[in-house]
């Protein structure tokens, strides 16, 4: 292990999983990962190795056959993996969130069909919130479920949906008017829908259309995708938690979660970018030495591995906020800022320590180029972690005048 990016007080469990994951990461994902993600394709070796680990069920309680361990555990796995290749944890992702929220809001029944399921993979989840055109703006959506008889027809176009094609479970935020008056705030008229499919591209189920790939800079591999509902039947026991206009706040739960992950995923990048900076460093000779003997250099080391060190404190005090039942939407917020815009620079640093190498396809600094910034827009831009920064802020130090 490094130097950089410990964390104390971890349980001798905790520390053989994570030494497990780093194995797994060196062997099974750094050698293959820039191969697979230049040809933008799926890690599916990866993907079972993750399974027979049992990673899909980490979070998922040990009464659902998972392995119930803490958001800690988590997301430092998650910057392992991240540390080898951030597509992976992004298919990990996706599909926590969405038993996170089960295992939070779910009923009884939703949870006994899904959890265990889930817990072995073979069950993978998937959530979608955005549409093409409300960005940032949650409050915005306009595909609805419509109360039809003992079901829910669902209309719509969604964006942005991560393991789209691969997943067979996806939490759908909609609009829901049913009991709520008209003029009721827009957050208190969503409804969450739990909505099976098949794996694929094209007319998964009557009604849902998963149209295919987004092709995109980085972030390759993992699939990305629209969702189109014309007509999509829901019966009412996959409404989540059983009652309509809980979804926003359910969401909101899971996201606040996932800028855990985002954090850890830009700790896990920046380390990636670290080592290969400073090993390349001391390879590579000009006038006579090696660069890293370069005062330049050196500086420009000393500035990363701050940034480093200083992103992963914060992604592990967020983790351990909500851990002790405390709410984080603050730390988290802070943590997913800091790392993701951490990230770029550590990366880019790292980018021109290799010179013109940095720009070579073969060099592995070039897939991570292209990785970092979706890190600055995933699960909310920096601009509004920072909103959501300054009005907790104002809350918590509220003027007594």
């Amino acid at each position: 292990m490094s130097r950089l990016a410990q964390t104390h007080g971890l349980t001798d469990v905790q520390q053989e999983i994570l030494a497990t994951v780093r194995d797994f990461v060196d062997k099974e994902i750094l050698p293959v990962a820039t191969e697979l993600e230049h040809r933008d394709e799926y890690p599916t070796q990866i993907v079972e190795g993750l399974k027979e680990l049992g990673l899909f069920g980490l979070m998922i309680p040990e009464e659902y056959g998972g392995l119930g361990e803490s958001l800690l555990t988590y997301a430092l796995c998650v910057e392992e993996i991240a540390r080898g290749w951030m597509s992976v944890s992004g298919i990990i992702n996706t599909h926590f969130i969405v038993a996170y929220m089960l295992k939070q809001h779910g009923t009884q029944e939703q949870k006994d069909t899904f959890l265990p399921r889930m817990a072995l993979g073979e069950v993978r989840g998937a959530f979608s919130m955005s549409e093409p055109a409300l960005g940032s703006d949650v409050s915005a959506i306009t595909s609805k479920g419509v109360k039809d008889g003992d079901d829910y027809v669902l209309t719509g176009q969604k964006m942005w949906l991560t393991n789209g094609g691969t997943s067979n479970l996806v939490a759908v935020l909609c609009r829901s008017d049913e009991g709520h008056p008209e003029g009721t705030a827009p957050h208190k008229s969503m409804t969450t829908f739990l909505v099976e499919k098949e794996p694929g591209f094209g007319e998964v189920r009557p009604g849902l259309t998963i149209p295919g790939k987004i092709d995109k800079m980085g972030y390759k591999g993992v699939d990305t995708t629209e969702l189109i509902m014309d007509g999509l039947r829901i019966p009412a026991n996959r409404v989540l938690g059983g009652t309509t206009g809980r979804g926003f706040y359910q969401m909101m739960d899971g996201v606040e979660v996932g800028r855990v992950n985002v954090a850890a995923r830009g700790c896990g990048v920046a380390q990636r970018a670290f080592e290969l900076g400073v090993s390349y460093a001391q390879q590579r000779h000009t006038f006579g030495k090696a660069i890293a003997q370069h005062q330049a250099i050196q500086f420009k080391l000393a500035e990363m591995a701050t940034k480093v060190e200083a992103a992963h404190a914060m992604m592990v005090n967020a983790a351990r906020k909500k851990d002790s039942g405390e709410r984080n939407d603050l730390e988290a917020g802070m943590a997913k800022y800091l790392a993701s815009e951490y990230c770029k620079e550590v990366v880019e640093d790292a980018f021109r320590i290799h010179g013109g190498y940095g720009f070579s396809k073969e060099y592995e600094i070039e897939r991570l180029y292209r990785e970092a910034p979706m890190l600055l827009i995933g699960e909310g831009t920096a601009e509004i972690q920072k909103m959501i920064i300054g009005r907790r802020l104002l809350e918590e130090y509220r003027f007594q005048g």
